[in-house]
């Protein structure tokens, strides 16, 4: 009897209805790249949040016990069509690979990253807290200025996801204990959009051209200045192949 598919059946239970070990942040306050230089400096209350983006196995049980939740029951409203298109087909609707398991969820919709936090008693990450946490080198709070810091981020910018998707946690945690922020996936955040009206007045329309960041916190800091071009870009229907997600409380 060829006992695989009971094995990954298994196997995606247990991987996803394990609970996600969270990194406590203790806060602070860091200075967005669309303000200039002179703004006060926001501040960030503590913490948590999830040390590895949510996998295709986490959310696969997610959607056991939410079925509204699955590829072919989602409104056009709340994903586009192209919502879960790397899972395979099977009895019950669609599944993750079993060699995708503990990669990061991806082609997931704001609402549908949403829904899953919630369901977990937790939320998405704000924009400000997912900038304090991701700014975090390994050894540091704030490890913006350190050689190489902004590079290697920019080059795995360039490369795209030509190497396609790898699993969670195979970078080195940061500060926080927290692993791949950068390198891996773009990930959803709860007012993902919201940079976009704060950025008109204090920065200007064009902030995300090369030459909009003259005035700004850290002009040399285009790593940061290509997220938030991102975020303002999306809709909350949208899904990309390399857009995931993972929870904060």
């Amino acid at each position: 009897m060829n006992t695989a598919p009971l094995f990954a059946a298994v196997l995606l239970l247990s991987a996803g209805t394990a609970a996600a070990e969270m990194a406590k942040v203790s806060g602070g306050r860091y200075r967005p790249l669309y303000l200039k230089k002179e703004t006060p400096m926001i501040s960030v209350k503590a913490f948590q949040i999830d040390t590895l983006p949510v996998t295709n196995a986490q959310f696969a049980a997610f959607i056991q016990k939410h079925p509204q939740w699955q590829r072919d029951k989602t409104s056009s409203k709340q994903a586009e069509s192209g919502y879960l298109r790397h899972w395979v087909k099977n009895n019950n609707g669609h599944a993750p690979p079993e060699n995708d398991l503990n990669k990061p969820v991806t082609n997931v919709s704001w609402f549908a990253a949403h829904a899953y936090c919630a369901a977990q008693g937790k939320r998405l990450p704000t924009i400000d807290e997912w900038e304090f946490a991701g700014q975090a080198s390994q050894t540091r709070i704030n490890g913006t200025a350190e050689p190489g810091y902004n590079r290697t981020i920019l080059d795995w910018y360039a490369e795209g996801n030509r190497k396609g998707l790898r699993n969670v946690g195979q970078n080195k945690p940061n500060y926080w204990g927290i692993h791949d922020m950068h390198g891996l996936i773009w990930e959803w955040t709860e007012d993902f959009n919201s940079s976009l009206l704060t950025s008109a007045s204090a920065a200007g329309s064009n902030m995300f051209c090369s030459g909009a960041s003259a005035g700004s916190a850290d002009p040399s800091d285009y790593a940061a200045f290509m997220r938030y071009g991102i975020r303002t870009s999306l809709q909350a229907k949208f899904v990309l192949n390399n857009l995931g997600f993972r929870c904060a409380k």
